[in-house]
């Protein structure tokens, strides 16, 4: 199910210069403007779930997960170099697979890690607040590098799809539009969040137990559809 080699690929191509600026440029972002606001009005819980909620959870990690998630395999598309890497004894699920591990990987560390970071510069973990929104980080790494990934195998404007799936949707009417939040990947990591932090300090629109099950069903759907389309896309190649 994990191919080394697919593996060091990907992780080169994710690593790559632009992508790397931008990766690093986020999380340093998130823990400036943490230390500024510890700095100016000291720790407040408050102040803390504003930040990690609206700014790392609903913005960071959505945008991180789409530059790991479609440049895990878009580009390799786009440039036609995936028919080369199609063409060896290797499963189409196991590239599929192999690249979701390395694009939740590299989304976790570049989000899930800064908001934990954050949350303890902000308010010293106080109620829970910092590990609970690390820990809801860490599973909306790995719904939206699934999402991305998919986008990635179905369209060629993968990263504009993915940006206004991650900056209008999840951002923007998952945020403000009540009907919207129980279909965003945001409010089901934060239903995590809730379950975690003391009682009161962080709510979500959608109960645990819904949450999960989404989260699991959206990530194992899209990896499926993921693969199907490479094995279309391989075909056609190969014709």
């Amino acid at each position: 199910m994990y191919h080394p080699t697919v593996a060091r690929l990907t992780y080169r191509g994710l690593l790559g210069r632009r992508r790397a600026f931008i990766l690093f440029a986020l999380p340093a972002l998130l823990i400036v403007i943490s230390v500024v606001i510890r700095v100016l009005t000291g720790a407040d819980d408050d102040t803390a779930v504003n930040v990690l909620g609206g700014f790392a959870l609903a913005t960071m990690v959505p945008l991180i997960g789409v530059i790991a998630g479609t440049g895990a395999i878009g580009p390799e598309i786009d440039d036609g170099s995936v028919i080369y890497l199609l063409s060896k004894p290797v499963k189409r699920h196991t590239v599929i697979l192999t690249k979701l591990i390395v694009a939740i990987g590299v989304t976790v560390v570049f989000s899930a890690v800064p908001t934990l970071i954050a949350g303890f510069v902000l308010n010293g973990n106080s109620q829970q607040i910092a590990v609970a929104y690390a820990a809801a980080a860490a599973v909306a790494s790995v719904a939206y590098s699934a999402i991305f990934l998919l986008l990635g195998t179905v369209t060629r404007h993968a990263v504009v799809a993915g940006l206004v799936y991650a900056l209008v949707w999840e951002s923007l009417f998952g945020s403000l539009i009540p009907g919207a939040r129980t279909l965003s990947v945001q409010q089901w990591s934060l239903a995590l969040a809730q379950k975690i932090g003391a009682e009161g300090a962080i709510s979500s629109d959608v109960g645990l137990p819904l949450a999960l099950t989404l989260l699991i069903g959206v990530t194992a759907a899209a990896t499926w559809y993921a693969s199907r389309k490479l094995r279309t896309l391989t075909l056609a190649g190969e014709e």
